[in-house]
């Protein structure tokens, strides 16, 4: 048997439970919230085969997604985004906005000041389109040389302005946590919910990653569960970030979670795809909702 971090704690977990006895699951996880979850089902552009935004839209139809998340270029292009749904059930899932370079984070303070007002504008643009919200990442690495504590401070102090203009606008910031490889701030949910909490905004929220969540954390449910009603978006992919379905990855524990919060947002393609799209991508969404079949309470 090969030994990794997450069977090493799965095998302590059965073992604690076994030592506990028949202990309820909501004695162990706390009250669930009244509302069941659902899965829906979205995609970044990005991943669907098509020549056009329309022919993309049409199979992700075809295909029964429920929704498109968005690319970071929307300011200005809100008429052309709208149109493409006009005619569809699809609604608009996440922005997937990014970093900015770190510049709200930056260690140049005259760059911190732009970065706010352009995010304001990318969630106006959001909330005119009726997403769930806009993904920001603070920093990835070597985009600013200040430490976690000074990024968190500064996130506390200029967030809860953004987080305000956001509900004004009828939109969220969604703090994305990376893995290791990719960002030394901010890589677990735990941590993402604390900051939305310590921002005091409603319009300061997050989302979570299968993809990262795998690096970092020890437990998909748990991670969820960590999130609560802050979580507002979720990233499917891979181990090795392509389709879920191919390769060993599993989501039923994260489903679980998921179900446990009684997340009812959209849950997002964004990885790569081995093999023809046209076949993979409609056998990867059935493989997802057997996996939220399975994820029984």
């Amino acid at each position: 048997m090969n030994f990794t971090r997450r069977n090493l704690l799965a095998g302590s977990a059965a073992a604690a439970a076994a030592l506990a006895g028949a202990v309820p699951a909501s004695m162990a996880l706390g009250a669930r919230p009244k509302m069941d979850g659902v899965l829906k089902l979205s995609s970044q552009l990005g991943v669907i085969p098509g020549k056009s935004l329309e022919e993309k839209i049409a199979k992700m139809e075809k295909w029964g997604f429920d929704a498109v998340e968005l690319p970071t270029d929307i300011v200005g292009k809100e008429a052309m985004y709208r149109d493409a749904l006009k005619n569809a059930k699809l609604k608009f899932s996440a922005v997937c906005f990014g970093s900015m370079n770190g510049d709200l984070v930056s260690d140049d303070k005259s760059k911190r000041g732009p970065a706010a007002e352009k995010l304001k504008k990318v969630l106006e643009s959001a909330g005119e389109l009726g997403t769930t919200g806009v993904i920001y990442v603070p920093a990835f690495h070597g985009q600013t040389k200040l430490t976690n504590q000074e990024i968190r401070a500064i996130l506390l102090d200029t967030l809860p302005a953004i987080g305000e203009h956001a509900v004004k606008v009828n939109s969220r910031v969604l703090l994305e946590p990376l893995n290791r490889k990719e960002a030394f701030f901010l890589r677990q949910l735990a941590d993402g919910a604390s900051i939305c909490r310590d921002s005091g905004s409603p319009g300061i929220c997050m989302m979570g990653d299968f993809y990262h969540m795998f690096i970092e954390e020890t437990s998909d449910l748990g991670a969820f569960i960590s999130a609560g009603s802050l979580l507002h978006h979720v990233h499917l992919a891979s181990r090795v970030r392509i389709l879920p379905g191919q390769d060993e990855r599993q989501f039923v524990d994260g489903f679980l979670g998921l179900k446990w919060i009684g997340y009812r947002d959209y849950c997002s393609f964004e990885c790569g795809v081995k093999g023809n799209r046209e076949v993979e991508i409609p056998k990867s969404m059935a493989f997802l909702r057997d996996q939220w079949a399975k994820a029984e309470l």
